[in-house]
């Protein structure tokens, strides 16, 4: 008789039948991934919902069937966007029986974009933008007007409260949508004012001749009200960029041509700086990466350059042709196309990559800017003058360049004798700490882990790069050692993936002369290492303000806040005694406890306060536990959310004009807390 095989006893991962298969219907996706549709549900998401409802307004004014569009914040955190468009339809949609409004807000991928009549151009969210954020809302309406009446309908997260309704007669047209973020979804439902007026003035640049209007009457004692409207489109943008620095020619280049089916935009204008300004847009969708668009603006741009330079005797016959990065020096430029199909790479739309894109710029723009240059001979002197110059720049710097290496190998493996190397060869685990001075660089080499933790110490300030070329900086000693280093190289030869360390760790003092040196070492990694921001690979250390004690019991604090409130623990002190204004006298300078160093050091009833001001203070220990243990440091990674913004800001603070910087340090002044001076 054939024995029965045990019978296996069943885990949930057997469980896998159609049973098990969920589908989510209309738009719970949405909810349910909400970082799909919008990125994240942090602040930037938050504030994507008004860019999607506003893409639909631009969409239509793209079209020209609308030249008014009015953006309302209001209390309860409720966003009201309106233009003077043709009205979403509302008539029944023939295969889905209902108002084609309804539709449009509670459907995926429906809308005007996809067929064929809705829109020549638009850029949006892949057509889902609308119906996104009525998922995300708690509530949302819909008012429609067109063919002399008014049509609403209500949501709730994305459901329709009732049947699209007539509400009236109208002579008004056009479209509003009203609504309030969910606060389950987000993060902070709280709109900021300034990143809205940036992006929608960046929309009204690229959108010219159409009105864009910001109401913020959030707060009834104090509403405010900011229009924006361009006649001159993008050449009034590269104005607006170019405001502080000093123009190389008077006029602006400007193009505005249809080829082939495609917009183009084109405006340009050299300055006195030293560093490229570029912004390059498929459908007023910003495009980071570039794209085929870009590469069609800068083979032009080299081609008609360097022709112009051989005809007008510029270049002779001997001089070599320039090259890509030499007519980009000094250059701020603003491209703009509008596409009936793009195709962008990833659903950020990072890079356009429809390549008949190329050829349409590099013909019309190519064409447009040997006429002007023909045409304002004065100009394309000055144009000229200023890319030979950086010719002969990159030219010297790249002799500049072969020395430094040539030196580097003879010293030995190419890393200067300051630098204390870690023991790993494993980039993916080595850190690299740029330390301020050599009394900090000494304790740091003798807290630091010496299997994955470099120390290079910088000796005073370094070069401000923001007024100096490749060339010079080069000739620094201290910025030489520092490329040497990291083994990226620079400029032309720069290669990421020579990079020796995966975290490079800014490390100053907590004082004006440390926060002096880390904005030098900022514009530096901006200007000339911009890969390794935008692929997190730099870091800002946190050391602490202060170190708290009281007996065995420390504390490790970083603002005068945190500070008052470990006192306050340590003493038992209630919560609430110590949020009053309360002087706390001060006893007589305590010596230091057995290994502290003679920084300042007060005691206030038995607790012991040192201020830390420089790292050398601290002693290796201290070092290692606050700022460098990888268990317990902080560090800020930096980033860049906005590239218009902090060229801008780095212009200001590091540039050679002294106006804008002293109108910005005026501005702020009355923000800046705890100054050491």
């Amino acid at each position: 008789m054939a024995k029965e095989k045990p019978k296996k006893k069943k885990t949930a991962g057997d469980e896998y039948g159609a049973k098990q298969i969920t589908v989510l219907e209309g738009l719970e996706p949405v909810r349910k991934r909400p970082g799909m549709y919008i990125g994240s549900t942090g602040p930037e998401g938050l504030h994507h919902l008004v860019w999607e409802v506003v893409d639909n307004s631009i969409d239509e004014a793209m079209g020209g069937h609308a030249n008014d569009i009015r953006v309302r914040l209001m209390p309860g955190n409720k966003v009201s966007v309106e233009d003077n468009g043709r009205g979403i339809p509302v008539d029944p949609h023939p295969q889905f029986k209902v108002s084609a409004l309804e539709l449009v807000m509670t459907k995926l991928h429906a809308g005007g974009k996809f067929g064929e009549g809705g829109y020549k151009v638009s850029g949006g969210l892949h057509g889902v933008g609308v119906s996104v954020v009525n998922a995300l809302s708690i509530w949302t309406k819909a008012q429609v007007f067109r063919d002399g009446k008014e049509w609403v309908q209500e949501y709730k997260r994305g459901k329709p409260e009732y049947k699209v309704k007539p509400a009236g007669g109208t002579r008004k047209r056009g479209t509003i949508i009203t609504f309030q973020p969910d606060q389950e979804i987000f993060t902070t439902i709280e709109f900021n004012l300034p990143t809205i007026l940036d992006h929608l003035r960046q929309q009204a640049y690229l959108t010219k001749a159409v009105r864009i209007t910001v109401e913020d009457i959030r707060s009834r004692e104090n509403p405010a009200s900011y229009a924006f409207y361009f006649e001159g489109g993008v050449s009034s943008y590269v104005r607006h960029l170019n405001h502080n620095k000093e123009a190389k020619h008077d006029n602006v280049f400007y193009l505005a041509k249809d080829h082939d089916g495609i917009g183009i935009e084109v405006s340009l204008q050299y300055t006195e700086e030293y560093k490229e300004t570029l912004f390059a847009f498929a459908n007023n969708i910003y495009n980071p990466g570039g794209g085929t668009h870009l590469v069609g603006f800068r083979t032009a741009l080299t081609r008609v350059l360097n022709t112009y330079a051989r005809k007008q005797g510029f270049l002779k016959e001997k001089d070599e042709n320039l090259t890509g990065e030499d007519v980009r020096e000094g250059l701020t430029a603003v491209i703009s196309v509008k596409v009936k199909d793009p195709q962008f790479e990833g659903q950020t739309k990072d890079k356009l990559g429809n390549p008949e894109v190329r050829t349409a710029v590099e013909a019309a723009f190519g064409d447009a800017l040997s006429i002007f240059l023909e045409e304002h001979p004065r100009d394309a002197e000055k144009i000229l003058e200023k890319c030979v110059l950086s010719s002969r720049a990159r030219l010297a710097a790249r002799a500049a360049r072969e020395t430094v290496l040539r030196k580097g190998v003879l010293e030995g493996l190419t890393l200067p004798g300051k630098l204390a190397d870690c023991s790993t060869r494993d980039a993916s685990r080595s850190e690299l700490y740029i330390v301020e001075g050599d009394s900090a660089g000494g304790s740091a080499k003798q807290g630091r882990n010496r299997e994955f933790q470099a120390i290079l110490p910088l000796r005073g300030k370094i070069l401000n790069v923001e007024r100096a070329r490749l060339d010079k900086m080069l000739g620094n000693n201290e910025l030489r050692n520092l490329v040497i280093a990291m083994g990226t190289n620079i400029g032309e030869q720069f290669d990421i993936a020579s990079l020796r360390y995966d975290r490079i760790i800014i490390m100053t003092d907590a004082d004006v002369d440390g926060a002096h040196i880390r904005t030098l070492l900022l514009t530096l990694f901006y200007r000339y290492f911009l890969e390794l921001i935008t692929t997190g690979h730099l870091y800002i250390a946190q050391p602490p303000l202060y170190r708290v004690s009281r007996a065995k019991d420390i504390r490790y604090v970083y603002s005068e806040t945190e500070r008052e409130k470990a006192v306050a623990e340590l003493l038992k002190i209630k919560e609430e005694k110590t949020t009053k204004k309360k002087e706390v006298a001060k006893d007589e300078i305590n010596e230091p406890e057995a290994g502290e160093t003679m920084a300042e050091t007060t005691a206030v009833s038995g607790v012991n306060i040192q201020r830390f001001k420089g790292l050398g203070e601290m002693n290796p220990e201290q070092l290692w536990e606050t700022t460098m243990n990888p268990a317990t440091r902080t560090m800020k990674l930096v980033t860049i959310e906005d590239a218009e913004k902090a060229n801008a800001v780095f212009d200001v603070l590091m540039g050679a004009d002294v106006e804008p910087r002293k109108r910005f340090i005026q501005t702020h002044a009355k923000a800046v807390k705890n100054l050491d001076i």
